[in-house]
C-alpha cells in the first residue's frame, strides 16, 4: 500500500496557537498512530493577522522596521521578503494587538505606519508587494498610509488634518504629486478577506466601527469623514470591492496607490506555493480556530478546500469550535471537521490546552483516514 502523504495547511487557531504550531501539534498527533506517514507543512492566512508569520514558514526572510503605531508611537512591525515579492501585513503597523488592553482611538487612530512599512518594502527593493490587510485598530481609509508614502491632505487654511477618521472631516485639499514614484513600478495586490465598500450600511465603520471602540455617534462621523473624503478622492473606487477593508485602507490603496483586489487566501495560496504542494497530497488537513459562517466567506480553510477539490483531494478539518453543519462542510468541499470543544466542552480550558487536544484530534484522523 503506498504510504499516505498529508499537506497540513491550517490557519491558525486565534489565542491559542498560531499556524505553524497548529501544523507543528497536527504533524505529532499523526505520526503517534501512523509513524511512516509523509506529511508536508504549508501554515496558510488570509491577508490578516499571521500573513507574515505563514509567509516565514514558507521561505520567505523576515525584514523588521521601527514604524508608527496607531496610537503615534513607535512600534516595530514584521514583513517578509523573498526576491523582489515582499509580503506586508498593516496589522504589523496598525492593528488592534498594539493597543493596550481596553483602550481604543477610533476617531484618531493612523494607519501612517502601514505607509512606512510599504515604504520599508520598496528600500528593500520589492516590485511585487502583497499587502495583506485585516485586523485593523484604525477607520481612516488609508489616508495615514498615503501620508507616510507622500501624500499631503489638508484643511482650509491649507494646514494638515489631524490624524485618524475624524479628521477627514475638515479636508479640503488632498495632493498626493509628492506619492512615492517607486510605486509607479510596483505590482501592488490588495490581499484581503473582505469585499466591503467604503461607506454606508455595508461600508468599514458600520460594520467594524464598534469592535475598534467607535460608539454609534462615533460611527455616524466616522462615515460621514469617509464620504468626505471619498468625495474629494474619487467616489467610485469606495463602492469597489475591498475599499472598506481593515478601517477602508483598501480604499487609499485602490485610489491612490493603483492597486488591485484580490481574496487574501487565492493571494496566499500562490504566493507560498500551495499548487505544488497540493500536487504531492493524498490527504488535506485544514483548519481555523472557528469553522462557522464567516469561514465560507473567504477565510483560509475555504480556500484551502475549494483548491483541494478541485485537484480531486480529500479535506479534513481541525477547529476549536465547530458552527457549521455537516451538510455546510460538504459543501465547502470539506468531509469531516474535527473540533476541540468535542474532548474539551469548557472553552476557556479549550484554548488553554489548544496544543494537548489538537494532537488528540489528530490522532482521532489518523485513525479515521490513514490506517
Amino acid at each position: 500500500m503506498e504510504t499516505a502523504r498529508v499537506l497540513v495547511a491550517a490557519d491558525k487557531f486565534k489565542g491559542s496557537l498560531t499556524a505553524v504550531q497548529v501544523a507543528e501539534r497536527v504533524t505529532a498527533g499523526l505520526r503517534r498512530v501512523a509513524p511512516n506517514v509523509r506529511v508536508e507543512t504549508l501554515p496558510v492566512a488570509d491577508g490578516g493577522d499571521g500573513t507574515v508569520a505563514a509567509a516565514v514558514a514558507a521561505g520567505f526572510e523576515r525584514r523588521e522596521a521601527r514604524v508608527t503605531g496607531p496610537l503615534g508611537d513607535p512600534v516595530t512591525a514584521a514583513y517578509a521578503l523573498r526576491d523582489s515579492t515582499a509580503v506586508v501585513e498593516m496589522a504589523e503597523a496598525s492593528g488592534l494587538q498594539h493597543l493596550p488592553d481596553g483602550v481604543f482611538a477610533p476617531l484618531t487612530a493612523t494607519t501612517y505606519g502601514s505607509g512606512e512599512l510599504l515604504r520599508a518594502a520598496l528600500e528593500a527593493g520589492a516590485t511585487t508587494i502583497v499587502f495583506g490587510v485585516g485586523g485593523s485598530a484604525t477607520t481612516d481609509g488609508g489616508a495615514g498610509m498615503l501620508a507616510a508614502l507622500g501624500a499631503r491632505f489638508l484643511d482650509a487654511d491649507g494646514k494638515p488634518v489631524g490624524l485618524g477618521g475624524g479628521g477627514l472631516a475638515e479636508l479640503a485639499e488632498a495632493d498626493l504629486s509628492g506619492l512615492d514614484p517607486r510605486l509607479k513600478d510596483v505590482d501592488l495586490i490588495l490581499a484581503s478577506d473582505v469585499d466591503n465598500p467604503l461607506t454606508g450600511p455595508k461600508g468599514a465603520p458600520e460594520v467594524y466601527g464598534r469592535q475598534k471602540g467607535a460608539s454609534e455617534e462615533d460611527i455616524a462621523v466616522l462615515d460621514a469623514a469617509l464620504t468626505h473624503y471619498a468625495s474629494v478622492l474619487g467616489p467610485e473606487t469606495a463602492a469597489l470591492p475591498g475599499a472598506g477593508a481593515a478601517g477602508g485602507i483598501g480604499y487609499g490603496a485602490l485610489v491612490a496607490l493603483g492597486a488591485r483586489f484580490r481574496p487574501g487566501i487565492e493571494v496566499m495560496l500562490d504566493v507560498l506555493g500551495f499548487a505544488p504542494a497540493l500536487a504531492r497530497a493524498t490527504l488535506v488537513i485544514t483548519g481555523e480556530g472557528s469553522l462557522d459562517e464567516q469561514t465560507l466567506h473567504g477565510k483560509a480553510p475555504a480556500g484551502v478546500a475549494a483548491a483541494a477539490r478541485e485537484a480531486g483531494i480529500e479535506v479534513v478539518a481541525v477547529c476549536g469550535r465547530l458552527a457549521l453543519s455537516q451538510e455546510a462542510l460538504s459543501g465547502a468541499g470539506i468531509a469531516r471537521a474535527y473540533t476541540l470543544a468535542e474532548l474539551e466542552p469548557d472553552p476557556a480550558v479549550s484554548m488553554a490546552q489548544a496544543g494537548p487536544l489538537l494532537e488528540r484530534a489528530a490522532e482521532s484522523i489518523a485513525r479515521d483516514f490513514l490506517s
